[in-house]
């Protein structure tokens, strides 16, 4: 399933917002320095989702604010 996620890194918490229903918002402590703060948004949807490691993938904005996750349930 493919979800689009505005990420907010170097946040004062971190939390993930569900806005639609293929559209979160996630904020996360993480800079967005050589891609840590999309390290830890994979790592927050890996939990929120309740899915193994490696089964969410970044598909598009690596390094864009408005990213889109693909996730295998």
């Amino acid at each position: 399933m493919l979800i689009k996620v505005k990420a907010f890194p170097s946040a004062k918490e971190e939390k993930i917002i569900k806005k639609k229903e293929d559209e979160f918002e996630v904020m996360t402590f993480e800079a967005p320095v050589n891609g840590g703060a999309t390290r830890r948004i994979i790592e927050m949807l890996q939990e929120y989702f309740n899915v193994p490691s490696g089964k969410v993938k970044i598909v598009r904005g690596f390094k864009e604010r408005n990213k889109i996750f693909d996730i295998k349930l």
